[in-house]
């Protein structure tokens, strides 16, 4: 089931994904880079006619070349080159022209520049009138020198197709070329010198580049900010995105945003060590340059320090450090209460009753406070998130589908009402969970189906939409599971394809698809009777999650006639799951728990067990795990020689398992079916007999068709035994001879499992 409070980790950097950043000491200055765009804007200006199309290229090409970092001349041609040729060697040849001249050509091209915009509206209100308005102000405040070293570092960039190194422009050369004041902290020579530069995709080519400015920094941060939010495939890899944060926290250390993208970074790698440190020093400078505020109001480092307690809290939830995480908690909670701050106090709340959950203690009080709370204070998000939290608790504890699916319905009216896609995507996954525990197979792919085709309502930059949530990856894995239970193995083979793509290995929400991965091949391992190809998969899945690596392992020993081994590790399994109130496991150990005792003590002492089992499901909805156990109970009784009790138990879940259930129950209920037949027909009267006989025939037949569709060969070997034996019965000499040949190029193949088909369900 899909987490409710992933979208709980405060981000004071992103508002509607526009980083508030402001770069101390790093300022804008002419370099031959915007040199070279400004020539790109005159070249635009001056030639009229061009075609519409090109022009509307190079029009959206404008922005990103003026907020990008500094491109190498070829790039930024390859780049204009995509757009229009004939623009291209306009513009090389322009700057080939003031590089190959004299330092009066390119005096000349900034006096004539704003001639070319000077009638233009958009020259005093457009961004690139901005932009062109800062670089000439920039130039002009220049002194000969400056002008003079410039004019060499274009002469570089034109000859060689590559930066300049920073030393060709001094530290003081930069802090005189800026537009902003002249008071402000300003980059120290020494470091500029000496530093390692800063580096880009073109790390491998040798290439260096300078600091990046103010307006570069701010871009970088806010795409690459909200890719990490929204798809992260799309985001530069941890260790390049590491690398370009650390080149400009060298030239500016109290860059608060900076350290806060290294520590959701960090993250996303799960080091504890760098994410901890990039946090608390985020937090550090956000204080530093705050400090003006009031200790204790809404605004300066009261506030910073009450959420600075509060993100190292769920910074510690998420790595399993529960203790320290509430110790933070519990400081956070005691500093938001001296400065009466009730929305802190609030995050805290959700935040406790989640921890709560993560301990596996009841947290039903503590919920069912924050979301009153919530409410009085008109904070919808915090409130949905708890009541989908509740619902959640609500599932584990057997509350009826109605109830639940009315109260996620009254918070979806909210969330499309307040336009909370996060939170309506997280409902629709809970939803499809929801059905999926109670055993509608049908209504959880239609949930999932709405959920993967719904259109995001967040706004859609830099190219990305949002796919790449948590909620996403449930319902794909429930939808990869569902194709499994159908046999449907290529279908599932393109669903993991795409989950591993849009969720490489080191995201955050890969394991979701690893242990659905593993699940889908163990089982279709067992049904193809290959334990040792099961095996492996059993040591993968307790990495992942240890109470099913358990199952699974005590499956793969009963399976292996290890019965001694089997039964040991499911009391194991049942005394964690009781404790951790894990009710569909216990549910299960059950049912395998009963399965041996068939095999050991006898079928009159599974009863109680599977009497046990069947009270459970019932008394928390679980419709696929009732079926399954009133099959098992009609075996048992079948076995204990009651069939007409046992075909009617068969009739009755029937219906349910073929509308519901996956092709192997399907088969297994239709197997039973015919066994109960052919059990009633050996009493029957002579008459009566052939029917019946015919009637199972007819249910064999059926049953053959699921298990020849997962190709479960072990089955199909039990299913051509007994075809055989009632068509030579009925007479039927030829179906007779097919089934037995069959059956024993089966039985040949198989390796023998100790269990009969009378002795197994």
């Amino acid at each position: 089931m899909a987490s409710v409070h992933e979208s709980l980790y405060f981000n004071p950097m992103m508002t509607n994904g526009v980083v508030h950043a402001n770069i101390f000491g790093i300022k804008d200055w002419v370099t031959p880079y915007k040199i070279a765009v400004l020539v790109l804007l005159h070249e635009m200006s001056t030639t009229k006619p061009m075609a519409l199309l090109d022009r509307r290229r190079l029009n959206k090409l404008i922005l990103p070349l003026q907020q990008g970092p500094d491109l190498t001349l070829e790039q930024f041609l390859k780049i204009v080159e995509e757009c229009c040729l004939r623009m291209v060697n306009a513009v090389k040849l322009r700057l080939l022209l003031m590089a190959d001249g004299e330092l009066q050509d390119m005096e000349h091209f900034f006096t004539i520049l704003p001639n070319a915009f000077s009638d233009s509206e958009a020259f005093k209100t457009s961004v690139v009138g901005l932009f062109m308005r800062q670089m000439l102000l920039a130039y002009n405040k220049l002194s000969f020198s400056q002008v003079y070293k410039l004019y060499k570092s274009l002469q570089q960039y034109c000859h060689h197709g590559n930066q300049p190194e920073l030393s060709a422009l001094p530290a003081e050369d930069m802090e005189l070329t800026s537009n902003e004041d002249p008071s402000a902290d300003h980059i120290d020579k020494d470091e500029l010198d000496t530093a390692s530069l800063h580096q880009s995709e073109l790390r491998s080519e040798g290439i260096t580049r300078g600091p990046l400015s103010q307006k570069q920094a701010e871009y970088f941060l806010a795409r690459q900010a909200y890719l990490l939010k929204n798809d992260e495939n799309k985001a530069m890899s941890p260790a390049k995105l590491q690398d370009e944060l650390n080149n400009i926290l060298k030239f500016n250390p109290d860059f608060a945003e900076a350290h806060y993208l290294s520590y959701l970074n960090s993250i996303r790698v799960q080091d504890i060590y760098i994410s901890t440190h990039s946090l608390l020093h985020y937090f550090d400078r956000l204080i530093l340059s705050g400090g003006e505020g009031k200790s204790n109001g809404d605004e300066g480092y009261g506030r910073s320090l009450r959420y600075a307690v509060l993100n190292l809290a769920t910074l510690h939830c998420r790595f399993g450090h529960y203790q320290q995480a509430d110790l933070a908690l519990q400081e956070a909670i005691r500093i938001a209460q001296e400065a009466n701050d009730h929305v802190c106090l609030q995050h805290c709340l959700s935040w406790l009753y989640t921890l709560e959950q993560l301990k596996g203690s009841d947290s039903v009080v503590l919920t069912e406070d924050s979301v009153k709370i919530a409410a009085h204070f008109c904070l919808p998000y915090l409130a949905s998130l708890g009541i989908q939290s509740l619902v959640k608790q609500g599932a584990k504890q057997g509350m009826p589908a109605n109830k639940l699916l009315d109260a996620l319905r009254g918070t979806d009216i909210m969330h499309w009402k307040q336009s909370l896609s996060e939170l309506i995507e997280i409902s629709l996954a809970q939803t499809t969970s929801i059905w999926r525990m109670y055993g509608k197979s049908t209504m959880a792919r239609q949930q999932a189906q709405l959920l993967l085709n719904m259109n995001s309502l967040e706004p859609v930059n830099f190219s990305v939409q949002q796919n790449n949530t948590e909620a996403f990856a449930v319902a794909l894995c429930h939808l990869a599971e569902l194709h499994a239970e159908q046999g449907l193995y290529a279908v599932v083979s393109d669903i993991l394809k795409h989950l591993k793509q849009q969720f490489p290995p080191h995201t955050q929400h890969a394991k979701l698809w690893m242990l659905c991965d593993l699940k889908i091949q163990f089982e279709k391992a067992m049904n193809d009777g290959k334990y040792h190809l099961a095996e492996p998969h059993v040591t993968a899945i307790s990495a992942l999650n240890s109470t099913e690596g358990l199952y699974r392992k005590a499956q793969l020993l009963k399976a292996l006639n290890r019965t001694s081994e089997a039964s040991k590790i499911l009391q194991q399994l049942q005394q964690q799951c009781e404790k951790s109130k894990n009710i569909e496991m216990t549910i299960r150990v059950m049912l395998a728990s009963a399965e041996l005792h068939w095999d050991s003590s006898g079928f009159a002492t599974a009863l109680p067990l599977l009497l046990k089992a069947l009270s459970l499901s019932r008394q928390h909805n679980l419709q696929s795990l009732t079926s399954e156990t009133l099959l098992h109970l009609a075996f048992t009784q079948l076995m204990l020689g009651i069939p007409e009790q046992a075909l009617v138990l068969v009739q009755d879940v029937l219906e349910s398992v073929l509308a519901h259930g996956s092709l192997i129950d399907k088969g297994r209920a239709l197997l039973l079916a015919a066994r109960c037949q052919m059990a009633l027909a050996g009493a029957a009267a002579q008459e009566h007999r052939l029917t019946a006989l015919e009637q199972a025939v007819h249910t064999l037949d059926e049953a053959a068709v699921y298990f020849s569709q997962l190709d479960c060969k072990e089955r199909m070997r039990d299913i051509h035994y007994l075809q055989a034996r009632l068509h030579h019965t009925l007479g039927n000499i030829a179906q007779r001879n097919k089934c037995s040949m069959l059956f024993r190029l089966l039985d040949q193949e198989l390796p023998s499992s100790g269990m009969t088909v009378v002795s197994h369900l």
